[in-house]
C-alpha cells in the first residue's frame, strides 16, 4: 500500500472536513492509504505551547510523514489571503527535506477554506504551491472535466478544492459540488502516485 499524506491545519473545523472528503478520494484507488496529519497551533507567547498530542483529531505531523509518503496534499485557511502561520512553521522546518531531495518528483495538490466567498482562496492556494514547487513537487490542479467545477457556487478553482464556509466559529457542511471536488483531488493525486510508482 502506498500512502498519501493529507496534511493540514484547521482551526475552526472546515479545513478538516475537506481533509476527510480528500482522503475519501485517495482510498478510492486501489492499493493508496491517506494518513491524516496535522500541525500544532503557533503562538506569539513563547511560554504558550500546544500540547504534544492533539486533543481530538488526527496526530501531528512529523517530516518522516513527508519523507515516506508518495503522494501530499496540503490544506489550510486562509489568512489575509496566504496559508495559516501554523502550516508555514511546519513547512519552514522541512530545509532537510530540500536538501536531500526527499519529495522531488512526488505529486502534490492544496485546498483551503474562506470565511467570505471572495477571501483570497486562490492566493492561498498558490502560496501553498510555493514551497511544494521549492521541494520539487509535481502540482495537481483540478481540470475542467470536473463537471462540479463549472457547476459550484461555492468553492472550488482549478488551483486545488476550497470551501467557502462562511463566517463565525461553526464550520458549515461542505457543498455537494465542494466534496466532490475534494475527492476527486485526492483521486488525482493517488493515480498519479500510483502511476509514478510503477
Amino acid at each position: 500500500m502506498s500512502e498519501i499524506l493529507v496534511l493540514y491545519y484547521s482551526r475552526h473545523g472546515s479545513v478538516a472536513q475537506m481533509a476527510r472528503a480528500i482522503a475519501h478520494g485517495v482510498e478510492s484507488v486501489s492499493g493508496m492509504v491517506a494518513r491524516l496529519r496535522t500541525v500544532a497551533p503557533v503562538s506569539a507567547d513563547p511560554l504558550e505551547r500546544a500540547p504534544a498530542i492533539p486533543e481530538d483529531g488526527p496526530p501531528y505531523a512529523s517530516l518522516d510523514d513527508l519523507r515516506e509518503c508518495s503522494g501530499l496534499v496540503l490544506g489550510s485557511p486562509t489568512r489575509f489571503g496566504n496559508m495559516a502561520a501554523p502550516l508555514k512553521h511546519f513547512l519552514d522546518g522541512s530545509s532537510a527535506l530540500w536538501l536531500s531531495g526527499a519529495l522531488a518528483g512526488k505529486p502534490a495538490a492544496v485546498f483551503t477554506s474562506t470565511g467570505t466567498l471572495h477571501g483570497g482562496q486562490e492566493s492561498t492556494l498558490l502560496s501553498m504551491m510555493l514551497p511544494l514547487l521549492h521541494h520539487g513537487m509535481l502540482l495537481v490542479g483540478l481540470p475542467y472535466t470536473e463537471p462540479a467545477l463549472s457547476a459550484t457556487r461555492g468553492g472550488g478553482t482549478p488551483y486545488g478544492a476550497s470551501h467557502h464556509a462562511g463566517v463565525g466559529t461553526r464550520p458549515s457542511a461542505l457543498s455537494r459540488e465542494e466534496r466532490a471536488l475534494c475527492e476527486a483531488l485526492g483521486r488525482r493525486v493517488a493515480e498519479i502516485a500510483h502511476r509514478l510508482a510503477r
